[in-house]
Formats: structure tokens, sequence, C-alpha cells
């Protein structure tokens, strides 16, 4: 197969040079050419019609976003931010996430030293993006104010523990499923989105400003309340615990799992572990396989098991390995997933599930 062409934009001269060098370790992907901004990145796509482009968002000139623009109006061509380490270079990332591009890889404080340990991340990326059908910008409903929000007691008990795993293309799908719930939806939601530290907290505040429920990065103790959705810290397992005086979250810093910290598998099996028949486990659009195992204990511990259709998802691979072992017992596109899950657990909350004894885990 011919190789994978790609085209770096960066206005740092040591970036144009440093990613064309770690990704000449990769005989399936060719760095066709490289650009300062986003002027001469245009031109270069006209010019060497590149299959993914890597770009800087913080550029002078036409800047990252601009260009990022253009390119989804006129090209469609898949793009990877390259992104910078630090609370305004995450802001500007989420951003262009929801303006359609495909995913990100931070750059580490220490280029020199640290870069080539984001090469098998870049790589894998940039082969899914070519892959791909490309990022659609998802719509979104209406923003709520924090006003309208409801009021979280530590007796907002949730009828179920719905469980989230997402990995590429996740920002903008989980950005339209939680703007999709009302706010006093029943169930109890908690998140891991395969993102780097640093990011996840900018990633809850701009949920939560546009969500009628309540979202906010987790912290370990926070409890597991309806009407909430708490997103896994980046470089962290999230794991979910009964205790008597509340359903808890629980971070850890626990070895990598599937090569993941956070990992979906750590979330969903601690869920199984602790509200067998009360849990939902829901594996959306990312690469690789994370979280079908842990689906497959939630599924064996009575709970209900989702994975997003595939004409839905930006990256097919995480939902797919748990079809493709037949652990998830509804497929459900993302404009169906909000009503899914609404109906479940209201459903449940009128059946009294949310207000039966702890006695309801897997072990019980």
């Amino acid at each position: 197969m011919a190789p994978i062409r790609v085209l770096v934009v960066d206005d740092s001269a040591l970036m144009r040079k440093l990613i064309p060098q770690i990704l000449q370790s990769e005989s399936s992907i060719q760095v066709v050419g490289t650009a300062m901004d986003g002027n001469f990145g245009l031109k270069k796509i006209e010019e060497l019609r590149p299959e993914v482009v890597t770009l800087d968002l913080e550029m002078p000139g036409m800047g990252g976003l601009e260009m990022l623009k253009e390119i989804m109006r006129r090209h469609r061509v898949p793009v990877i931010v390259v992104s910078s380490h630090s609370t305004e270079g995450a802001s500007v990332t989420l951003k262009a996430l929801a303006l359609g591009a495909f995913d990100f890889v931070a750059k580490p404080h220490d280029v020199w030293a640290r870069m080539p340990e984001v090469t098998s991340d870049l790589i894998a990326k940039i082969k899914a993006a070519a892959q791909s059908q490309g990022v659609r910008p998802a719509p979104m409903a209406n923003p709520q104010p924090r006003s309208e929000k409801a009021v979280l007691t530590p007796k907002s008990q949730p009828s179920r523990i719905v469980a989230i795993g997402v990995s590429t293309g996740g920002p903008n799908a989980m950005q339209y499923l939680l703007s999709q719930l009302p706010r006093d939806f029943p169930g109890s939601i908690v998140v891991v989105q395969h993102m780097p530290e640093g990011f996840t907290e900018m990633f809850a505040r701009r949920l939560d400003e546009i969500c009628s429920i309540s979202v906010k990065e987790a912290q370990s103790g926070d409890l597991l309340l309806a009407g909430r959705a708490l997103i896994c810290p980046g470089s962290r397992h999230l794991k979910v615990k009964k205790l008597p005086l509340g359903d808890v979250a629980i971070l850890s810093d626990e070895p990598r799992v599937n090569g993941h910290r956070p990992s979906v598998d750590v979330l969903f099996k601690s869920v199984a572990e602790e509200f067998g028949t009360r849990g939902i486990a829901v594996l959306m659009t990312g690469m690789g396989d994370d979280g079908a195992q842990g689906m497959g204990a939630v599924r064996e511990a009575g709970g209900m098991t989702i994975a997003q259709s595939e004409e839905s998802c930006v990256v097919f691979g995480m939902p797919k390995a748990a079809i493709e072992r037949g652990y998830a017992t509804r497929v459900v596109a993302l404009d169906g997933l909000a009503h899914t899950l609404l109906a479940q657990c209201t459903s449940d909350r009128k059946d009294g599930l949310g207000e039966m004894s702890r006695g309801t885990g897997a072990g019980d």
C-alpha cells in the first residue's frame, strides 16, 4: 500500500524538523511537506494533496484555528492538532476539536528529551485519521444557564450508574450526548475519556457550561449523584465504590492498562463488581479495544451494555471490539444514546430501583 501522505504545519522550525524525523520510523507514513503558517499550509494542501495534516494552533499570520476552519470548509482533510501542554493550549485545543479536528497530541514540556514518547501515539492517530471519514462538528443542544441546574445533595440517589468509555472523536460525541440529558436525569454518570492530564479539567468545565446536568472533573470521594457526570482526570484511573454513607468515585495511580491511564476497563470492571445489575456500560467512538473486557464483566454481572453504532463513530475501534466479542447487548447511534439512557434510568427509578438497599452488586 502507498504510504499515508502527511503535511506538517508548525511555526516552530524545531517542530518542522522534529515531527518529520520521528515519523520516519514508520514506513507507512510519508511527510510530503511542511509549512510555517496557515496561509502556506493551505497552499501546500492544494499543491501536495496530503491525506492527513498535523497542525500547530499558535502561529503568526493565519493561526491554526483559522486554517482549520478553511480545511473543514474546503478540503475535509483530517487534522491532528499538535497542542501546547498548558491551560491556554487546552482551551484552544478543545475549540479545535469542536470545529472538526480529528484528534490531538500534546507537546511535552521538554521537547527534545520527551518528544519520542508521543511518537507511537502520533503514528497511531495518523493511521486512524487516514482511514476515517473525517470529523463533522456535532450539533449542540441549547445551553442551559448554570442557575437552572438542579441542586444536588447527598440524597440525590441515582437509579443507575452509567459508565462511559470514549477516546478519539470523544469530545464532540460527549458534548452532544450530555447536552441532550435533562437536569433531572436520574442516573449518575462516570466517564473515562482518553485525554492527557490538564486537558480533562478544561473539558469538564466546558461541558458543565453547555449542559443541563452538572459536570465536573472527578476527585476521590466525590459522591455518585443523580444528574451529575464525573470526568476522570488525565493520568489517573477511576473506580466506583459502594460505601455506607454513599456511593463514591475513587482515583488511583495504578499502572497503565491496555496502554492507558485512565483505562475504560478499570472503570467498567469496578462498576460490575460494585453495582451489578445497576450498572450500564457505554462504549463510544475511539481507537483500540480498551473497555471491551470490562464491558464483558458488566454484562456478566447483569448490567446493561451499549455500543455506539459504526456509522455515528469517528473511529469504530472500541465499540467494534466489544460487539465482535459479544459483549454489547445493544448498538445505538449517537443521536439515540441520550434517549436510551434516559428511558432506562427513568424506568428503573419508577420501578423503585433507585431506592433499593445497597445489596445489588454482583457479589451480593
